[in-house]
């Protein structure tokens, strides 16, 4: 399958100024500038598609974080790619704004307003041959609860029993950005608190759970996911920290204690090692109000994880084969550990 090579330049800084006509034919700099998508659709776009017209499918997203409306973002094609290009913005409430056989060699500007947002799913694929499934959208004014989860097989996804309990349906953000319902009924563990969802159509790279070597205290970990949605912005976080106990709450022998901060929304995420396997699902933070009432001391950076090693025994129990990862090489530094899980890890909305 040919690919459109594509090099990209962040302008999220600055404001879009008014559009000017590019003038026929561009300038040898001109070309060298490559083209801007602008954002005008009135929401930011958690995702960005540019391929060469007529690919059968939408390729990777390429933005590194939110395009707010009124920014932009430049790409840069290779030679081979061409001047016709079709654009896609995935925006915040999982509607898609699309515009098809772009002449970017002619314009330089390649703008997506409220009239490009298509119907739900219409713009998944260029070709009319081969169509994606609709997406599943939030339904507005509906109880919503947030959490997080991560890919461990295709089509499935772990995070924590209380993120879905009790809900009419749960929604699934996928890190391009599109929206998939999950298929009830999920598989679960109350012990644990982890469950298993069946996601159609949500594809995508696993996180490996690590098997050896053993986790030690005192090793560095990072904590990935979507706390405190609607609150704080709604990219991804990722903290750091380490495992400070090898058993949780009242000496759980199924959680570590972490000090990688954690707050509600954290819940089902990976915790990985530093070098990008999984060893726990984040689960709880120790209510440090509740301590304070009882000790008169307020508690500090006190947070938990199911192990690793549990979850991998769950996941065989329900029917999914955890990919298995050794962490005997290099650390990594968090920032690239965060790469790794941003490519897996999904934000979960549960609907009441």
């Amino acid at each position: 399958m040919r690919t459109a090579l594509l090099a990209t330049t962040l302008l999220l800084s600055l404001p879009i100024p008014a559009l000017a006509q590019s003038p026929s034919p561009p300038t040898a700099a001109q070309a060298e500038e490559g083209f801007r998508v602008l954002n005008r659709t009135g929401q930011a776009a958690t995702a960005l598609f540019a391929v060469r017209s007529g690919r059968p499918d939408w390729g990777s997203n390429l933005l590194p974080r939110n395009l707010d409306d009124g920014r932009a973002y430049r790409l840069r094609p290779n030679a081979q790619a061409g001047c016709r290009f079709d654009v896609k913005l995935v925006l915040a409430d999982g509607r898609e704004a699309v515009a098809r056989g772009q002449d970017v060699c002619a314009q330089r500007d390649v703008s997506l307003d409220a009239a490009a947002i298509a119907a739900p799913g219409a713009g998944g694929q260029p070709s009319p041959n081969a169509p994606t499934p609709p997406q599943a959208l939030p339904r507005p004014g509906a109880r919503a609860a947030t959490g997080t989860g991560f890919l461990v097989a295709g089509e499935r996804v772990l995070t924590n029993r209380h993120v879905v309990e009790g809900c009419n349906r749960v929604l699934v953000r996928a890190p391009d950005g599109r929206n998939h319902a999950a298929v009830p009924p999920a598989r679960t563990d109350a012990k644990l608190d982890l469950a298993v969802l069946a996601v159609p159509g949500l594809n995508g790279p696993v996180l490996p759970f690590r098997q050896d070597p053993p986790v030690r205290r005192g090793e560095g970990v990072v904590a990935y996911g979507y706390p405190l949605s609607g609150l704080l912005s709604s990219d991804a976080k990722l903290t750091r920290g380490e495992i400070n106990g090898m058993a949780g709450l009242r000496d759980n022998q199924d959680q570590f204690q972490i000090s990688a901060p954690v707050q509600p929304g954290n819940s089902g995420g990976p915790l990985l090692d530093m070098q990008g396997n999984v060893v726990g699902v984040v689960v709880s933070k120790l209510n440090a109000q509740a301590v304070a009432g009882r000790t008169g001391d307020i508690a500090q950076n006190i947070n938990f994880a199911v192990k690793g090693e549990r979850a991998a025994a769950f996941l065989q129990v329900a029917g999914v084969t955890p990919t298995p990862g050794r962490s005997n090489g290099q650390d990594r530094s968090a920032a690239d550990v965060g790469e790794i899980a941003a490519r897996s890890t999904v934000f979960i909305r549960c609907e009441k």
